[in-house]
């Protein structure tokens, strides 16, 4: 509180003059003291001046706040200490100047308008700050969202939604400010640079942008962005459809991977875009079955298959796409079983004898109907002996079996043998374990005795044509090891091979 004017000393005696001491209290209500001086009150005038210059001081310039109510309340009541003081002082004192009391009053109701004129300036100084505030925090936001363009989206999506904030609360909080009026082309050009990468066709890049800019609306409303609530849509959709085609036939684009041709679908179900992607899988499927009559066919079938999950995975909203898509899936899986043989025989010319074998196997395994399914188990039966002897799998074994030369085939071993053989002809033979044989301690061992103890011992004859022939002999018992042998068949002979296991070194023929 500022402390009231020092008090005056008693005024001379005289006849009263209420019109005169009006006239002192309007003189003073101006903040200069005026009444004071024409009292001839020196000490009393400074007092008032420096009371109404410290106001100026905190006052000046104006801020968008204005003078704290505390200061203007204490500002008021000096004021008012001050014209009543005045006022009880110019009762009997007469005033310097003017003579008269109604000219004083005059000049008093005259220099009113200061003060008053005064807070209106200064209304308006403030209301002019305020708008200067207002469009500072809009440009701030502005630079925000164009700073954020050179950071990748997830890094700037914090800087975009911190934009978007300032905006909604110019419009929410100060709707008739000038910042507030700028705000509709504000989001026109928010919504533009946070979605040029669609305009640059990096659709991929452009998705997880649009997908924000479609939760825009929930933040600042439909009615304050008008057009731009669908403004993202059409884009979207292209997005994602442009991105997602080429993951058709990869392991990343099914649904279960939140794929996008997967989420167009569910999104834009009746979109344009969404309404292209049945053909464009279809036309896929085309392609990859053209490729499987390529060099590559492993990896074309691979493409295949992921195609028909992705077929089947796909959502269709009507009931026609829904049915294609079924379609697509079921010519896709017929490619696959076509595809896996091809897959596979490529795989055997390549010398990749493993991988020849397990494809093979999976494929007689799986299609048992199909008409390559003998032929796939011949190819992996020479597969498999061709890991140990390379030798056997130089040529591609045909369905062609037996022979004019008979080769016998016994087991002298505690275990359950297989013999698979490929040549001219490939096929394989297995052997009940030999009851009372036993392990031999020694290769020479073996070959001196084996099958020759006069025991019954299990045994199969089959039939070979003349050339050369690769023996694999696998235990299928505890042991679980293998041998191989390679005999020229001769016509005008008959042959006999037998399988034995050495103890601690496998089998042996």
């Amino acid at each position: 509180m500022i402390p009231p004017p020092p008090a005056a000393p008693p005024p001379p005696h005289g006849p009263a003059d209420p019109v005169r001491a009006v006239a002192v209290a309007l003189l003073n209500l101006s903040g200069l003291g005026l009444g004071y001086a024409l009292l001839r009150r020196p000490l009393a005038t400074a007092v008032c001046v420096i009371v109404t210059g410290v106001l100026l001081v905190i006052a000046l310039p104006a801020e968008p706040d204005g003078v704290s109510g505390g200061v203007l309340a204490a500002y008021l009541a000096f004021l008012a200490l001050a014209a009543a003081h005045g006022a009880a002082r110019g009762l009997r004192t007469p005033l310097a100047w003017p003579p008269r009391s109604p000219v004083a009053v005059l000049l008093g109701l005259v220099l009113l308008a200061a003060p008053v004129g005064g807070v209106v300036l200064y209304d308006g100084a403030r209301e002019e700050a305020t708008q200067r505030m207002l469009l500072d925090r809009l440009g701030r936001a502005d630079q925000l969202v164009r700073t954020a363009t050179s950071k990748p989206f997830e890094a700037a999506e914090p800087d975009y939604t911190e934009a978007l904030a300032v905006y909604r609360g110019l419009r929410e909080d100060h709707a008739g400010s000038r910042a507030a009026q700028r705000v509709p082309e504000r989001l026109n050009a928010y919504y533009t640079t946070i979605g040029a990468p669609y305009d640059e066709r990096k659709y991929c890049e452009a998705i997880a942008p649009l997908n924000y800019l479609r939760s825009v609306p929930d933040t600042i409303g439909e009615k304050a962005l008008g057009s731009l609530v669908n403004w993202p849509d059409d884009r979207l959709a292209t997005s994602l459809y442009e991105c997602g085609l080429p993951g058709l036939g990869s392991v990343m684009s099914g649904a279960e991977t939140g794929g996008h041709l997967y989420e167009l679908l569910t999104t834009f179900p009746r979109s344009a875009q969404a309404a292209r992607v049945e053909p464009a899988v279809s036309s896929a499927i085309d392609k990859a079955a053209g490729d499987l009559k390529g060099g590559e066919p492993c990896a074309a079938n691979e493409t295949m298959r992921n195609l028909a999950e992705q077929a089947k995975d796909l959502p269709g909203d009507a009931a026609g796409v829904s049915a294609a898509l079924d379609k697509d899936a079921a010519k896709a899986k017929r490619h696959v079983q076509a595809g896996t043989y091809a897959c596979g025989v490529d795989q055997y010319k390549d010398g990749k004898f493993d991988e020849a074998q397990k494809t093979m196997d999976d494929f007689a395994g799986t299609y048992r109907n199909d008409k390559n399914r003998a032929r796939a188990q011949k190819i992996a039966i020479a597969a498999e002996i061709a890991q140990d002897e390379p030798a056997a799998g130089k040529r591609l074994p045909t369905t062609a079996s037996g022979g004019s030369i008979t080769v016998t085939i016994s087991n002298d071993s505690p275990e359950e043998v297989e013999i698979l053989y490929t040549g001219p002809v490939t096929g394989s033979v297995k052997l009940k374990a030999c009851d009372g044989c036993r392990r031999y301690q020694s290769s020479v061992a073996a070959s001196v005795s084996a099958c020759q103890g006069g025991r019954n011992y299990p045994s199969k004859t089959i039939s070979l044509p003349a050339g050369t022939t690769y023996f694999l002999h696998k235990s299928t018992g505890g042991s679980a090891s293998t041998g191989t042998d390679t005999t020229k068949i001769e016509p005008g002979y008959t042959y006999t091979e037998c399988a034995y296991v050495v103890e601690g070194l496998g089998t042996g023929f």
